[in-house]
């Protein structure tokens, strides 16, 4: 009952807002908005309608923008205050923003909203710098947040949590690249990642709402990858661990995933759709130089040089890409991801920008690894519309591989055939699969 109680309660606040008589000076009633007891941001979501936002957005401009710096301000506070807060306080302010921000981002009118200086009776609670600025610092910081995304380090070496003298590449999420300790895996830590990389995701959306020709139109993913913010080594690093590290059959137990819930997964696809994002080169401008001409993420991922990070990168992905491919005797057993497209553009992008990656490729026979899943894909998915663009992706990896003479003396390699490629039977190598399924 209180729960339901909670989210009447919040219900009525969205209403208020809606109206020209909201109390949004009062203190109680921003309170009693995130203070709501919330599961999920399905809640959120539930509760406030599209249509609730534009009215929002059109009849009562001023309350959302006090919704806008009030929750901001909220994150920023959270970041160094946390124990007065509650976890979930936090949560329900980064739900509130991902649900809004796509509605501003639609109108022309709030195009400068966040890029903006905060007006002067709100100057007190911000740094004289636009708000997508201070937002993104603050979930920045809230992601090697301890005791909120990563654990204390505080009973090893006399280790401090303030934020303000961490060393946040020491609270990587996840053993890898650039990093050999492997950190405890927390199903809430996880959770809080995953929502705080959607509400990420969902400003740098703002692209796909202004014109191509807009030279700020990804100005969110500049700032993001750029000097300006202090954790931009350890996300790198933390997002690309986290995704080739993750398996998702485990110890191998027959229906383990209807057994667990699995934390992991979610935050894999979330932040390889974020690092993908951010791996774009537009990011980089070429007309005309400024603080954020650098994306310090494509730079990263240029530098990987050593073999065993290679050998990391490069497993990790060959083990999502085949997981389809996995033959079990009991059906439906081992876990399916669906994420292959985004794994197929990562792979793109580590062998576009790093040719010592690509060379490293070429001389294994894992490349062999990478070709089949790639053709399989490409065979699943040749009489579905809406996967054109994963046809498109494996053909373009097949033809940046085959300008390489390594990578046809490994094709020679006899091919052992796998019931789920859909073509004819035959005996010979992986470059007569390659004709067939191109054929």
């Amino acid at each position: 009952m209180g729960n339901s109680g909670s989210k009447i309660n919040f219900r009525k606040a969205v209403i208020e807002l809606t109206t020209k008589k909201s109390k949004i000076e009062e203190d109680a009633f921003w309170e009693e908005l995130w203070g709501s007891t919330m599961n999920s941001a399905a809640d959120i979501f539930a509760l406030i309608t599209a249509g609730d936002v534009r009215s929002l957005r059109d009849n009562s401009p001023n309350n959302l923008a006090a919704l806008c710096y009030k929750t901001v301000n909220r994150i920023t506070t959270a970041c160094n205050f946390l124990s007065s807060i509650s976890p979930t306080e936090v949560l329900n302010c980064v739900r509130l923003l991902t649900r809004i921000c796509p509605y501003l981002f639609e109108d022309s009118d709030w195009k400068g909203f966040f890029w903006s200086l905060p007006p002067a009776e709100e100057n007190e609670q911000f740094p004289h710098q636009p708000l997508a600025c201070t937002l993104i610092s603050a979930l920045t910081d809230l992601l090697f947040r301890p005791e909120f995304t990563v654990s204390s380090l505080r009973n090893h070496s006399g280790g401090s949590d303030d934020l303000s003298t961490i060393d946040s590449c020491e609270y990587i999420w996840e053993a890898g690249v650039g990093f050999a300790t492997k950190p405890p895996q927390i199903a809430e830590h996880d959770q809080r990642r995953t929502e705080i990389l959607k509400l990420l995701l969902t400003c740098f959306s703002e692209v796909i709402y202004v014109p191509v020709i807009d030279e700020n139109r990804m100005r969110w993913i500049a700032r993001f990858t750029s000097a300006e913010n202090r954790h931009v080594l350890p996300l790198f690093t933390s997002l690309l661990n986290v995704i080739c590290a993750y398996d998702p059959i485990g110890y191998g137990v027959p229906y383990n995933y209807l057994l667990f819930t699995d934390s992991r997964e979610p935050l894999m696809q979330t932040a390889l759709q974020v690092l993908i994002v951010c791996l774009d080169s537009e990011t980089q401008s070429s007309d005309k130089k400024n603080e954020y001409a650098d994306n310090f993420f494509i730079n990263y991922l240029s530098r990987i040089h050593r073999e065993e990070d290679f050998e990391f990168m490069l497993k990790g992905m060959t083990r999502l890409l085949t997981n389809p491919l996995v033959a079990t005797y009991l059906p439906s057993s081992t876990k399916k991801i669906t994420c292959h497209q985004e794994l197929l553009v990562l792979l793109w992008k580590c062998c576009e920008y790093n040719q010592k990656f690509m060379f490293y490729l070429l001389k294994t026979s894992d490349v062999l690894e990478v070709l089949v899943p790639i053709l399989f894909h490409v065979t699943a998915s040749r009489n579905d519309p809406a996967r054109v663009g994963l046809i498109h992706m494996g053909v373009f990896i097949i033809l940046l591989l085959s300008g390489e003479r390594n990578f046809g003396v490994r094709l020679n390699k006899p091919y052992t055939p796998r019931a789920a490629i859909d073509v004819q039977s035959f005996t010979g190598t992986h470059a007569d699969l390659l004709i067939l399924v191109c054929y």
